[in-house]
């Protein structure tokens, strides 16, 4: 991709993300996410309908009077996008590839974002940590991270989602909003998330397309994994075969959301078909 085609693919995405943050997602995002970040003020008596869950023990214990913990809201709020940049994202039948559809979804989000006057950072993985943007605000460090979103390639093949977390969970101390934005084609991340959650507001995003989970009767074909490279020939006029490879998209799936959910996150799942436009005003109007 030269310069010329690259610059005028970041506009179409700036000019497309940016409307619909700018009138659809300002108000849902910034509802949605206000008071997660909260700092103390000060402590004060307690007082007739106070949430006896912000008891200062200690302070109580010491003046034999229950007072309580005030904090105020953090008005700069982090927000990171863990993105998954493996092969699997390149594929695509119906609308756009996956890696079309994650891209989008940042690049909305990170317009909303800096709506709010709130800091962007970015962790670009694969099997391992491919690049990491750190947090900052400005339309300038937005369009830097469109450009990477469009153009970086991986250098491994894989997806290790737990690998990513344990970074993130390394070198991101402050309390973040972060969108995990996979086909999630990987397991083992459990601990890793749990942990992550407990600090953070973790969000999932599962990208897919349709024939992630349906194949087509459409007799006896190659299929190649886009992460390991091995190809199998595979009967698709098999109502079997067929059965078999649903079935095991939806167990994975179930295993995704059951993690996030033991964990305390949140899991949206979205087809490269679906309007995401309507599953993301869902979702910030669900946390209103």
């Amino acid at each position: 991709m030269d310069t010329s085609e690259l610059l005028k693919k970041v506009r179409r995405i700036e000019i497309k993300t940016k409307g619909l943050s700018n009138h659809i997602f300002s108000g849902e995002y910034h509802t949605a996410f206000k008071g997660r970040g909260m700092n103390f003020s000060e402590v004060r008596e307690y007082q007739y309908g106070d949430d006896v869950r912000s008891i200062d023990w200690n302070v109580t214990a010491r003046f034999s009077h229950p007072y309580i913990k005030v904090f105020e809201e953090e008005r700069e709020l982090t927000v990171m996008l863990m993105v998954d940049v493996s092969e699997s994202s390149l594929f695509g039948t119906v609308r756009q590839r996956k890696k079309d559809l994650i891209t989008e979804l940042c690049a909305v989000l990170a317009f909303s974002a800096i709506n709010n006057n709130d800091k962007v950072g970015v962790i670009f993985f694969s099997e391992g940590i491919e690049k990491f943007i750190p947090p900052k605000k400005g339309k300038s460090h937005i369009l830097r991270i469109i450009r990477e979103l469009l153009t970086l390639e991986p250098q491994k093949g894989g997806t290790d989602i737990r690998e990513a977390l344990r970074f993130f969970n390394n070198a991101n101390k402050k309390r973040s909003i972060v969108f995990l934005a996979s086909d999630f084609l990987s397991s083992g991340y459990e601990d890793a998330l749990t942990i992550a959650s407990r600090r953070h507001d973790m969000i999932g995003l599962h990208v897919f397309d349709p024939r992630d989970k349906d194949l087509p009767a459409a007799g006896l074909i190659k299929m190649q994994d886009a992460e390991t490279g091995r190809e199998q020939w595979v009967d698709t006029s098999d109502k079997t075969v067929r059965s078999y490879y649903t079935e095991t998209f939806l167990a994975h799936q179930r295993y995704c959301h059951n993690a996030f959910l033991k964990s305390g996150a949140e899991l949206i799942s979205i087809a490269t078909s679906d309007d995401y436009v309507r599953i993301l005003q869902g979702f910030f109007e669900k946390r209103i």
